[in-house]
């Protein structure tokens, strides 16, 4: 409220100071001193009228409303000054209001256009949101489908390496069981060897011995 108070007082100010005519209380002034000696002119031509004494008023009585009708048109020029003043004031109340009225209009535009960027803003994103959502959902799927083809994956991958387990287990059965008989088949060729060479050696004796034998035999026919 003092707000726009001191904005008045501030455009009364500006206005006495450069739209009024800085000699307008002179020329006042002057008008009320020329409306004060035409009504003395008219009560001293009335009081020097001969009719006066017929109609049985006083001097007394003229002055009595001489001071009568000056106090009357003082209180009548201090209503028309303040009542001036009050619609100076009020003209210049209504200009601030006036201007309030434009600033606030022109925020109003200003927000209007502001809400209609906003909204305009509003419905891309959920525009976006909404593309969006259906991205997120497609993904969603494709996630759900690769995590159960991963799971496929996985338990594949298992029973193939439990398959490829098994295979290796038969398979170092069958390397075992064919280097046991491998090992097998070492030893009975060692002792085969043995029993060949053994027999060899005692085939060499006896011929030998029979060579030994003839040469005697031979010998004794000699002699």
């Amino acid at each position: 409220m003092e707000t726009w108070r001191c904005h008045v007082r501030a455009e009364l100010v500006q206005r006495d100071g450069s739209q009024r005519d800085p000699y307008a209380g002179v020329f006042r002034s002057l008008s009320e001193l020329q409306e004060q000696f035409e009504v003395r002119q008219q009560i001293w031509e009335d009081v020097q009228s001969p009719s006066l004494d017929q109609d049985g008023i006083t001097f007394v009585d003229l002055h009595l409303w001489l001071r009568e009708s000056e106090h009357l048109n003082k209180k009548l020029s201090q209503t028309v000054s303040d009542l001036t003043s009050v619609l100076y004031f009020k003209e210049a109340e209504l200009h601030y209001w006036q201007s309030q009225v434009s600033r606030y209009r022109q925020e109003a535009l200003s927000l209007a256009r502001g809400s209609n960027t906003m909204k305009a803003t509003l419905n891309q994103q959920e525009f976006t949101l909404e593309r969006q959502a259906k991205e997120l959902s497609a993904l969603q799927k494709e996630h759900t489908r690769l995590r159960k083809g991963m799971v496929e994956a996985w338990k594949e991958k298992g029973e193939l390496l439990q398959r490829w387990m098994e295979e290796k287990k038969e398979e170092a059965a069958r390397v075992n069981k064919y280097n046991d008989a491998q090992e097998r088949w070492r030893r009975l060729a060692r002792r085969l060897k043995k029993q060949l060479r053994g027999e060899a050696v005692k085939s060499s004796e006896v011929t030998e011995v029979n060579m030994t034998n003839g040469g005697k035999e031979a010998i004794s026919k000699l002699e």
